[in-house]
C-alpha cells in the first residue's frame, strides 16, 4: 500500500479510521463547534476531493469503503469514482457495497446496514509515465483503505492556481451523476485550476465558521454562492441576511485582502423565485421515482422581510455596489449561469437541483470567469 494520504487534494484534513483515512472538507474545530447532523453528513462527502499522482503503472487499484444515505421510495443513483489519465477520462466506476444508512422520509427513523469495501481497478494504461487523477464520489462518504499499483507511485508535480468555492447542494453536486461532472469540477477542469469545493448540501447558511475556514486557508481566488439555502430553510429575514453577508465577506478579506472574490447570486429556481420558504419535499412525489421539492411560503410575502430568490439577487447586487471600493470583489448574477430559458430547456427535475446536463452548462459558463481570473494571476 502506498501512502495514499500524501496524494489527496481538496480536503481540509484526513481522519484516521480502522479502515484507512476519511477525507473531511471542514476541519475538526468546525465539526466540534457545530456538530449539526446535516452539515457533518455533507462535509464528509468528498465533493471535489481527488487523489493525484504520477506513475508508469499499467494497473492501479483503489480500495474504498463507502457510506451512503438511502431513502426508500426516493432512491438516488450510487456514487461514482472518476479516473483521469493525463486529463482524459479512462474510467467511471459505480460504487458497490459499503455501509447504508436507510432513512424513512415519513418518520425520520434510520436503520444501519453494514456492507463490504469497494475496489476500483484501472487496467490497460498505456506504457509511460503519466498523471493519474482519481475523483472521489461527491455524494457518498468514503474511507480510503488502500492504493496499489504494479509500478511505483510518485507525487504529482502539477501546480495550478487554487480556486476555493463555497455554495449549497447545487455546488456540492446534487443530481450530477459523477464527481467530475459537478459544475465546480467542470469549471475547474476547463479553466485549468485546482478546486477546493466547500459546497455543502443544505448548509450554505452564511455561517461565520465557513468564512473563517476560507480566510485561514490558501486561495488564489475565491467564490461564494449564497441565497438558496437561506430561502428554502426560511432561515433569515432581510435585516439579518444583508449584514451577515457583509460580515462573511469581511472575514474572508481579513485573510485575503487582494484575492479576486466572486459573489454569486442564486441560479433560477421557479419554486422560490417569488415564493419564500420553507421548502419541503412534495409528499405526492414520494414513491414515484422522482422526488420533487416545493415552496410552502406565501407567494409575494416579502413586506416583512421574508426572502425570495428575486429579493436575494437584488440585495446581493446592491451589496456589491456598496463595496465598490474593493476592486477585486465581483458580483455575478446566477441567472447568467442558469436562467429561465435554461430551465425551459434543461428543467430542474426535482424542482431544485440541476440535471447532469445543466451542471455541465453551468460549469462551462463559469469556466470562462475562472479562466479570465486565472490568466491575471
Amino acid at each position: 500500500m502506498y501512502a495514499v494520504a500524501d496524494h489527496i487534494r481538496g480536503a481540509a484534513e484526513l481522519e484516521v479510521t480502522p479502515r484507512g483515512v476519511r477525507p473531511h472538507r471542514l476541519p475538526a474545530w468546525v465539526r466540534e463547534q457545530f456538530p449539526d447532523g446535516q452539515l457533518l453528513a455533507m462535509e464528509s462527502q468528498p465533493s471535489g476531493v481527488r487523489i493525484a499522482f504520477r506513475t508508469t503503472a499499467t494497473t492501479v487499484e483503489l480500495v474504498t469503503h463507502p457510506t451512503r444515505v438511502a431513502y426508500p421510495g426516493a432512491d438516488r443513483p450510487r456514487g461514482r469514482i472518476d479516473v483521469y489519465a493525463d486529463g482524459e477520462l479512462v474510467l467511471r466506476d459505480v460504487l458497490g457495497g459499503g455501509d447504508r444508512i436507510e432513512v424513512d422520509l415519513a418518520t425520520g427513523a434510520s436503520t444501519f446496514h453494514p456492507g463490504e469495501p469497494h475496489t476500483t481497478t484501472i487496467t490497460g494504461l498505456p506504457a509511460g509515465r503519466r498523471r493519474i487523477e482519481i475523483w472521489l464520489p461527491h455524494n457518498e462518504s468514503v474511507e480510503v483503505a488502500d492504493l496499489r499499483a504494479d509500478a511505483p507511485i510518485e507525487p504529482d508535480d502539477v501546480t495550478l492556481p487554487l480556486w476555493v468555492h463555497h455554495g449549497s447542494s447545487i455546488s456540492h453536486g446534487s443530481n450530477a451523476l459523477a464527481p467530475s461532472g459537478i459544475w465546480p469540477a467542470v469549471a475547474a477542469r476547463r479553466a485549468g485550476v485546482e478546486l477546493r469545493n466547500l459546497g455543502f448540501g443544505g448548509s450554505a447558511m452564511v455561517d461565520p465558521f465557513v468564512a473563517r475556514v476560507i480566510r485561514d486557508g490558501p486561495a488564489d481566488y475565491i467564490s461564494v454562492k449564497l441565497g438558496i439555502n437561506v430561502v428554502n430553510l426560511d432561515a433569515m429575514r432581510l435585516r439579518a441576511f444583508v449584514p451577515a453577508v457583509h460580515g462573511f465577506l469581511d472575514t474572508i478579506r481579513d485573510g485575503h485582502p487582494g484575492v479576486p472574490l466572486i459573489l454569486i447570486s442564486p441560479i433560477f429556481c421557479g419554486i422560490h423565485e417569488e415564493t419564500p420558504g420553507p421548502g419541503a419535499i412534495d409528499p405526492a412525489s414520494i414513491g414515484t421515482g422522482q422526488v420533487r421539492f416545493t415552496a410552502t411560503g406565501t407567494p409575494g410575502d416579502v413586506a416583512l422581510g421574508r426572502l425570495t430568490l428575486q429579493v436575494i439577487r437584488r440585495e446581493l447586487r446592491s451589496l456589491a455596489e456598496r463595496r465598490a471600493a474593493d476592486e477585486n470583489l465581483h458580483y455575478l448574477d446566477g441567472l447568467h449561469l442558469y436562467g429561465p430559458e435554461d430551465a425551459a430547456e434543461l428543467p430542474l427535475l426535482d424542482g431544485l437541483h440541476p440535471s447532469p446536463e445543466a451542471h455541465e452548462r453551468i460549469g462551462t459558463r463559469f469556466a470562462s470567469v475562472l479562466a479570465q481570473k486565472s490568466a491575471s494571476l
